[in-house]
């Protein structure tokens, strides 16, 4: 379209054009010939040629409609023959890289005037390529893959390679030394959990659930386990492959006979005679990314031993069936049930001592819970810039949708909801960065089970809220409402995922109960 040469019209010239067979609209400044167009029309002719429509300015029209994206597409964007004599286009979709001026679309740091104790201007400049990579790279393949299902392409993970984003992904520790870090924005020993944080949130923004489960974070939180407690040798031969996308690794813990209880896990490891090998049997379910086939692929398994409960990396081979799971969200996360059947693995594969794998896990899972919550704060506040959108141009009883005192109401809960679980979130992000990860697994394990029950009830009820506000469109998987749909349906995962909200506030409560003072008394 940049090569035609755009025409020069006024309102009344526009106005002439108003009948079936020749019709013109306006919409925020620009001229369209929808002549030919209006047979195609999705909502059918009646609406074009509506004399509140035809030869009219119909931009509110549209956007009552339509989002923006609509009229950008090529097909659509040809349709324009010229732009209004002395007027401007003024709206815009998303500018890839920038920030929102929507209020409340972004966290209080990224505000225009608003300061935080927390971030640095590194911090800063580090979001803002984060940012620009995400828009360009990530959010156009995630759009796709969430329609066909398909995992992550493969492009998209040698890119993220290239900027060390998956070494990133782990958070700060001695594997990022000596890597360039977003083309060296960050140097290895300053990346903090702010950091990585940043890069969560900004992932989040793509609101497409589905494909970021399926974008390794399977490895988000099975590698870990291997980086902290992993033999030297286990070390040199798995993480690298995996920090570098080249290979994947899942977290295998929750099975059909027990999620949150770890301790009832029915998966057993026995040693050999001679022991030096585990035999391992036993399935596990609702594992992510185990569906995705990549060369020799490892499991963290958590497996019941003669002397308790043992963590063991199980390499993908003899014995290792992996089949899809169909859940409420895109099959691109590739979740799957895996059986192990007389799997022999080699015990040096032990993570952490025998028997000591509950505190193996137990670390493991604040982080993997504080990620998750990291991902809800942003999916949150994703949901309360399209409510803020939509309320101002959907136009109810011939008044903004925002002049209802019941959707104002709605929309402050939303509001308050998010950023309560946003500031918790970096006061516990700020503890992590002041304590040791031996610190963490004893400090945090409460307060960051309780932050992630608070984070996913918030969600479902800023999700529930979010479909009263959009209505129909609301349930609708295409359209105006497409983004509210989706975060609806899929949102009930995170409640689920990396420990039930019930059993991590009772996890939270208990921890500070052990924590109480015998002198303490009413």
């Amino acid at each position: 379209m940049a090569s035609r040469e755009l025409k020069t019209f006024t309102r009344d010239e526009v106005a002439k054009h108003n009948v079936d067979g020749d019709l013109w609209i306006v919409i925020d400044a620009k001229v369209y010939d929808i002549s030919k167009f209006k047979n195609m029309h999705p909502g059918g002719v009646a609406v074009l040629i509506d004399e509140e429509v035809a030869g009219k300015d119909a931009t509110e029209a549209f956007y009552g409609l339509h989002k923006h994206e609509v009229i950008a597409r090529p097909q659509y964007a040809r349709l324009q023959i010229g732009v209004i004599e002395g007027e401007k286009s003024v709206i815009h979709g998303r500018v890839v890289g920038e920030l929102s001026k929507v209020p409340y679309a972004e966290p209080t740091w990224l505000s225009e005037g608003y300061h935080s104790p927390y971030y640095t201007e590194n911090h800063r400049k580090f979001q803002k390529a984060v940012r620009k990579f995400v828009d360009e790279v990530i959010s156009p393949d995630a759009a796709a893959r969430e329609e066909d299902g398909k995992p992550p392409s493969k492009s998209v993970i040698e890119t993220m390679a290239k900027v060390n984003l998956h070494a990133m992904r782990m958070g700060p520790g001695k594997h990022l030394k000596g890597l360039e870090l977003m083309g060296g924005i960050v140097k290895p020993e300053e990346f903090d959990y702010f950091h990585e944080m940043i890069i969560t949130q900004e992932f989040s923004r793509c609101g497409k659930r589905g494909y970021g489960d399926g974008l390794m974070s399977g490895s988000v939180i099975g590698l870990p386990p291997v980086l902290n407690f992993g033999n030297p040798e286990i070390k040199a031969k798995v993480i690298p492959d995996v920090l570098s996308g080249q290979k994947l690794i899942c977290l295998a813990i929750s099975e059909a006979f027990a999620g949150s209880d770890v301790a009832g896990l029915k998966t057993t490891a026995k040693k050999t005679e001679d022991g030096k090998h585990w035999i391992i049997n036993g399935t596990k379910k609702w594992i992510t990314n185990g569906t995705q086939v990549v060369d020799i692929w490892p499991f963290t398994v958590g497996c019941r031993t003669d002397d308790g409960f043992t963590v063991i990396l199980v390499e993908r081979g003899d014995g290792v069936e992996t089949k899809a799971i169909k859940t409420s969200y895109s099959p691109a996360a590739g979740t799957a049930f895996i059986t192990f059947d007389n799997v022999k693995v080699p015990v040096e594969n032990t993570l952490g001592r025998e028997g000591g794998g509950i505190f193996v896990m137990l670390s493991n899972f604040n982080h993997e819970r504080w990620v998750m919550c990291c991902s809800s704060a942003r999916s949150q506040r994703l949901i309360v810039e399209e409510c803020l959108k939509w309320t101002t141009q959907r136009k109810a009883f011939g008044k903004p949708l925002h002049s209802q005192a019941i959707i104002r109401s709605k929309i402050a809960a939303m509001i308050s909801r998010v950023e309560t679980v946003q500031n918790w979130l970096e006061n516990i992000t700020y503890q992590m960065n002041n304590m040791s990860y031996k610190e963490q697994a004893s400090k945090l394990a409460g307060p960051i089970g309780l932050l992630k029950m608070h984070a996913t009830r918030t969600a479902q009820e800023t999700a529930t809220d979010a479909v009263q506000v959009f209505g129909g469109r609301g349930i609708t998987r295409t359209g105006m409402g497409s983004s509210i749909e989706h975060y609806h349906r899929t949102v009930p995962f995170d409640a689920i995922l990396g420990g039930a909200e019930d059993v991590l506030g009772d996890l939270g409560v208990r921890q500070a109960i052990r924590s109480m003072p015998k002198s303490a008394k009413l």
